[in-house]
């Protein structure tokens, strides 16, 4: 009988998500724990009057919003079914079969999917023994074939960041036909001064896009909303292969009552903050080697470790997200939830 699909694809591994288990706390997928933003039920509520319609193709109010928050003009936008699908797309317009991605690994485990489905070939980086991106190596991999270099900052799932100097000798060294995607969903998470945002230090180079998500400090994970700024031409061929009406109506008006939320919504990112500053040397107790996070979840290396680990977690009623033969991430969540965690991690690890 013959092959219906790709044989290729038998060997790509299964996009892997954060358990939801009843009754257990789940620190596993790097969502704010704070409910939506105000104002996005009703908006959601009422585009739903509506759902019998198409939505907006060209995403023209919230892509307006997007562009005057970030300081750009509206082409330079593009929306998507949640950063990653933008990540997909942007494969599309650089890759044909044969060419390279670059990216450090480990990183989002969502890049060597998008890789394999474009029938590109992945070039992985390792990470450096700090559990960050070792830029200068992965300058060193770009060859004639590399098309897209994915740049995650700060980093999933260690939570590592990138400085400034660094990340512009970087981008200095990329050849200018090669696009860098500078992957910021954890943006408002980030603290750290000397850690850049990727629009200020990199918004006019012609070959750098700058991906955002509303899912994680804006509460709208549950609604997939992602978009990119770049180039007018980049952004234009975004749009042009992305799925039509693939960001919903409900989507768009929930997107927009949350963008005018902006001070709500950083206060509820620097109560993750400060949780995150309190977890951070707790856990160094029980685990000396624990990176810096400038994230919203922390990173436990704990090798062939991992997977027991989780499981002692999950028998305590905590539901975290383990890497095989890699670490543990952990989302933070509330005070109560945080305790209820480092309790779980003390007994796990002493």
């Amino acid at each position: 009988m013959s092959r219906l699909t790709r044989p290729d694809l038998d060997a790509l591994p299964d996009y892997v998500p954060g358990r939801n288990v009843p009754g257990a706390i789940k620190l596993a997928s790097n969502e704010v724990p704070y409910g939506p933003l105000p104002g996005v039920v009703e908006a959601i509520t009422e585009a739903a009057a509506g759902v019998h319609r198409y939505p907006d193709m060209g995403v023209v109010a919230l892509r307006a919003a997007l562009a005057e928050r970030c300081g750009v003009e509206p082409d330079r936008i593009a929306t998507g079914c949640g950063s990653v699908a933008l990540a997909e797309h942007l494969a599309r317009v650089t890759c044909m079969p044969g060419d390279e991605i670059v990216y450090s690994w480990r990183s989002f485990e969502a890049y060597p999917i998008i890789a394999a489905t474009a029938a590109t070939t992945s070039v992985r980086v390792p990470n450096t023994a700090e559990h960050a991106h070792d830029l200068p190596a992965m300058a060193a991999a770009i060859t004639d074939k590399t098309r897209l270099v994915l740049v995650c900052n700060p980093n999933n799932p260690t939570g590592t960041a990138i400085r400034r100097p660094e990340l512009e000798r970087f981008l200095d060294a990329v050849p200018e036909d090669v696009l860098v995607v500078l992957d910021e969903a954890y943006r408002e998470f980030v603290t750290d001064p000397e850690v850049p945002d990727g629009l200020a230090v990199a918004g006019d180079r012609p070959n750098v896009v700058v991906l955002r998500t509303l899912s994680k400090a804006w509460g709208l994970a549950g609604l997939r909303i992602g978009f990119l700024v770049a180039s007018p031409a980049v952004a234009a061929a975004v749009r042009k292969v992305a799925t039509p009406f693939s960001t919903s109506s409900a989507a768009q008006a929930a997107a927009l009552a949350a963008l005018g939320q902006s001070e709500e919504m950083q206060r509820r990112a620097d109560l993750v903050v400060a949780e995150r500053e309190r977890l951070l040397p707790a856990l160094r107790k029980l685990l000396p080697d624990v990176p810096e996070s400038q994230s919203n979840f922390v990173w436990l290396p704990l090798g062939d470790r991992a997977l027991a680990f989780a499981g002692a977690c999950e028998r305590a009623g905590v539901i975290v997200r383990p890497f095989a033969g890699d670490g543990v991430r952990v989302t933070v969540g509330t005070p109560e939830e945080n305790d209820t965690f480092l309790a779980a991690a003390e007994a796990a690890l002493s």
